[in-house]
């Protein structure tokens, strides 16, 4: 029985001797945090530019107070400390616990470095490091913070703020302090922006003090830099389109037809990018959510709107394809479109008219018709379900009813209704009268500003488009393939053609007068989408005509017809593009506009009620 117990004994002191040294580290830790202290060294993140290589985005330096707990227990003049650094003893008190709350910090370890104040200026620094000597397991770190150059392109860049939980469990490249993209671009392509981080192990002796580096750095590794990237973006142009939204709520989207980059995506109203920086960005990001307006809402890819008359030249092309109508094909219209009883009104024209005119009158009564008889027509199609479908998959390849791929974050679908969502809504008794509002963008149909604007890019280009992005260069990578690829839609080139002449004759003598110029040919299409306010004004256009350079949709919520502010902006933004800048009468238009305000007041008051989406 003795013999047993000593067994047992000796037996139970292998395990634990076992488990001490081989199975745990945590006496490796304590013995490592004594000799030595690793010094996370973080990376320059790339820097961001516009596609004329102008400076958008770069870092500045800044300084991180880290403490070791360990180290931290002993005599610490708190009070000193906390007016050292403008705290509060309650502040202290509370980042001491969050520190070692593992809920909060995952990654807590009492013998590593961890965050205890974020980025100190110059000035608050110089303060800290004379005292730094009176608070031992403190340390500083140094690092860098964003800034940006113009109150411009906010949420094309988004901004950097601190990692949350789930992002240090996602990506073990995190640890609690570090810093992320948290919108736009930085968040899009954080992984080439970050870069890559470095360790430097230093020595230190019995009482701390660093000795220098163990083994002259030979275990070092260098931080790598981010990799810099150039947008696609046209500073000035992006410039003058937040310039011309102001007062005013809606998007701006332009695209360079022949290859799909973004030059400017305007969403109104917006801030400054320059208030999202530093320990300030916590309290500028509650205000900006705070603001009934919505500025965090980027309405370029998150607006879904009705896409009103834009669309029907997505209806001319489908009916031309599948053979509804020729070119020569003319619809009366009786102030409308009147059949059995329903009544979709429109404006005054000549009548009957033939597609180009149509388009340039934007006729509501053609494109009705033009619908009904493909929803009707039982020699093309066994029923009404088949037209529906067939026409959804003519849409979808005009980049509608889901995401473009678009290379920022939060991009939405928008909605293009299939006869499985009229058959729920209509349990199966439905027919071309009954989604008669769709042929005029509007009813069920949503689009996104940014997807408007590539269908003007698409007419442009008579049937394709690239996948619209902001990112023109990587530095040292190549571009995505997603962005370089030719998507072709369902529809000819001669159906497109014909688009593009009823366009340049609205342009000439139609809905978009206001857009024409005489030393390159624009062409446009107008869109006035109902509202149960007032009407928004939306144009849709290109230039020049023959080997176009910008296409560009504009949005303008409550703006009425078209033509009141849909087309002069986009006249503006196309002649700056184009030529550069603006003539002396276009640089009084555009004040003109600028300072043309849309009063929300109804709006903000509801939304304040919780009655506005």
């Amino acid at each position: 029985m003795i013999g047993g117990v000593a067994i047992a004994i000796v037996v139970i002191y292998i395990i634990r001797l076992f488990t001490l040294q081989l199975l745990s580290d945590d006496y490796k830790r304590n013995a490592d945090s004594n000799a030595f202290l690793k010094k996370i060294e973080f990376p320059s993140r790339g820097a961001i530019s516009d596609r004329h290589g102008e400076l958008l985005v770069y870092n500045q330096a800044a300084y991180d107070v880290m403490v070791i707990m360990s180290e931290a227990n002993g005599k610490l003049d708190t009070l000193e400390f906390c007016r050292t650094l403008g705290i509060t003893k309650e502040f202290f008190d509370q980042r001491m616990r969050d520190i070692k709350d593992r809920s909060k910090n995952p990654g807590y370890s009492r013998f590593t470095q961890q965050l205890f104040m974020s980025q100190l200026s110059d000035k608050e620094f110089s303060v800290f490091f004379e005292k730094m000597f009176r608070f031992p397991g403190f340390y500083v770190q140094k690092r860098s913070i964003r800034q940006y150059n113009y109150p411009y392109a906010a949420h094309v860049l988004g901004d950097v703020g601190e990692v949350s939980t789930s992002d240090i469990k996602e990506d073990d490249y995190y640890s609690p302090g570090d810093y992320a993209g948290k919108l736009g671009v930085e968040r899009y392509y954080e992984k080439q922006l970050r870069g890559q981080k470095g360790v430097q192990i230093l020595l230190r002796d019995a009482h701390g003090r660093i000795q220098g580096r163990y083994k002259n750095g030979e275990y070092d590794t260098r931080p790598i830099a981010g990799k810099d990237l150039t947008l696609s973006i046209d500073l000035k142009l992006q410039a003058l389109g937040e310039r011309l939204m102001q007062g005013k709520i809606g998007s701006i989207v332009a695209i360079e037809p022949s290859t799909g980059e973004v030059l400017c995506m305007v969403s109104s109203p917006t801030y400054d990018p320059r208030n999202m920086v530093g320990r300030q960005r916590g309290k500028g990001h509650q205000a900006l959510q705070k603001d009934v307006r919505k500025p965090l809402l980027n309405r370029s890819i998150m607006g879904q709107y009705p896409p009103g008359s834009t669309f029907k030249t997505s209806q001319a092309l489908t009916f031309l394809n599948e053979g509804i109508i020729t070119p020569q094909t003319a619809y009366s219209c009786h102030h409308g479109f009147v059949f059995r009883g329903l009544r979709v009104g429109c404006h005054g024209h000549p009548s009957p008219l033939s597609l180009v005119p149509a388009i340039s009158t934007s006729c509501n009564g053609y494109f009705c018709w033009g619908f009904y008889d493909m929803m009707s027509d039982r020699d093309r199609y066994k029923n009404v379900q088949q037209a529906m479908n067939i026409w959804r998959d003519y849409m979808v390849s005009m980049g509608f009813g889901y995401k473009l791929g678009v290379d920022l974050p939060g991009e939405k679908r928008g909605m293009i209704p299939n006869a499985e969502f009229y058959d729920r809504a209509y349990k199966n008794s439905w027919n071309g009268l009954t989604v008669i509002s769709i042929s005029i963008g509007q009813g069920e149909v949503n689009l996104t500003p940014l997807q408007i604007a590539n269908l003007g890019a698409t007419i442009a280009n008579r049937g394709y488009y690239y996948v619209p992005h902001v990112v023109r260069k990587i530095q040292g990578e190549a571009l995505d393939t997603t962005f370089t690829r030719r998507h072709y839609t369902k529809v000819s080139k001669q159906a497109y053609e014909w688009v593009v002449m009823g366009m340049r004759s609205s342009v000439l003598g139609g809905t978009c007068r206001a857009a024409n110029r005489s030393d390159y040919a624009v062409c446009g299409k107008t869109g006035t989408a109902q509202n149960r306010g007032r009407d928004h004004s939306v144009f849709m256009g290109f230039a020049p005509m023959e080997n176009p350079k910008i296409a560009i949709a504009v949005y303008v919520e409550n703006g009425g017809f078209g033509a009141q502010f849909g087309v002069p902006i986009g006249a503006l933004m196309m002649e700056q593009y184009i030529k550069g800048e603006l003539s002396k009468s276009s640089q009084i238009r555009a004040n003109y506009f600028q300072s043309r305000h849309i009063s929300y007041d109804y709006i903000y008051k509801n939304s304040a009620n919780g009655s506005r989406n």
